[in-house]
């Protein structure tokens, strides 16, 4: 690729620098080098994501949370040698450094060819958009337009130009609407089957209707939301933790509007004025592996966060991964309003 070379940084860059390169390049991958042009280490979009996870703020150092021990290859090895290193460790880069571990190249598996994933694309689009009616009297919230398409356009656009376009829309209030629109999906160059619900299922029990079940992790998320999120980063970064769930989260800050008191006993320690607090909340989007289907209770009403807890009990490994991307969920009519004025992918 000619322009392997955008993808290195100094071990000097910080983690807001390194940032702007990955997510301004269709690269989506940076290699830390030193003054020699050594290589110290690799950084990814997941590595990103895990430093912030952990608190790192975005004037640190890129070596903070590098990967420092990167699979590299020769400069003295066959193409297929470096293809079958690739496919083996399942890599989308492999950067080549001569004798004294300098960079010389950077080979990328989309060379081999773009294709398109098997995994699912599960949407949940049963809800009845209560809080906006009277805009949701004849339609579904997710065929509420933004821009000029409907929600749920933009997201199915949304996965399909990273690949995934297999889908299931889970239906119930208005599902004509979204049947007529969508049809069987060849129009939009997708596939779509539909799971009726026929009394409220949540976010989750709808899962227990499939007609076919997925062999592959598979995509869930609810259909009033907007985010221009890299679903193929999501996927991978699911597959490298080897979890059976992934929950996408959100920061969310609020601010107390006194100040806070900090005592001990009877004693005033410090007081803060209307402090900000910050955590992460449900962001509505999830990858989960087949095997957790076992875990829900067939024809009940049952939510996600509930299926979570019930992974968590049962010792399985759940991860988190933080949305830095655009993201909005279209619950209120202030959403719907501040989506048309602002959504960049309409």
């Amino acid at each position: 690729m000619e322009n392997w070379v955008e993808c290195l940084v100094k071990e000097n860059a910080t983690l807001l620098e390194t940032m702007k390169i990955i997510d301004e390049s269709p690269i989506q991958f940076a290699v830390v080098i030193d003054e020699e042009h050594r290589i110290l280490g690799t950084v990814t979009d997941g590595d990103i994501r895990r430093g912030i996870l952990r608190g790192e703020g975005l004037d640190m150092l890129i070596t903070s949370i590098m990967n420092s021990n990167p699979t590299i290859a020769k400069s003295n090895q066959s193409l297929y040698k470096y293809k079958q290193i690739m496919r083996s460790k399942m890599l989308k880069q492999l950067p080549i450094v001569d004798r004294d571990n300098r960079v010389i190249d950077i080979l990328f598996m989309d060379k081999l060819g773009a294709s398109t994933h098997k995994n699912m694309v599960v949407l949940m689009l049963g809800g009845l958009g209560t809080r906006l009616r009277p805009l949701t009297n004849n339609t579904p919230k997710p065929m509420l337009k933004i821009g000029n398409k409907p929600i749920l356009e933009t997201i199915v656009e949304g996965f399909k130009q990273y690949g995934y376009t297999n889908f299931v829309f889970s239906v119930n209030y208005k599902k004509e609407v979204i049947q007529d629109y969508f049809q069987n999906g060849e129009t939009f160059d997708v596939t779509i089957e539909y799971v009726e619900e026929t009394k409220r299922m949540g976010t989750a029990g709808a899962l227990s209707l499939f007609k076919k079940q997925p062999t592959e992790p598979f995509f869930v998320m609810n259909g009033d939301l907007l985010t221009q999120i890299n679903f193929e980063q999501l996927m991978e970064f699911h597959l490298k933790n080897q979890s059976v769930a992934t929950m996408c989260v959100r920061e969310f800050e609020y601010q107390i509007p006194y100040g806070v008191i900090e005592t001990a006993d009877a004693e005033l320690v410090s007081i803060k004025e209307k402090p900000i607090h910050r955590s992460f909340v449900n962001a509505g989007i999830y990858v989960l592996n087949p095997k957790v289907l076992e875990y829900i209770p067939e024809d009940e009403f049952y939510d996600m966060p509930a299926l979570f807890e019930r992974l968590i009990e049962e010792k399985h490994k759940v991860s988190v991964f933080p949305i830095r991307e655009y993201w909005l969920d279209i619950g209120k009519m202030d959403d719907f309003h501040r989506a048309n004025n602002e959504f960049k992918g309409s």
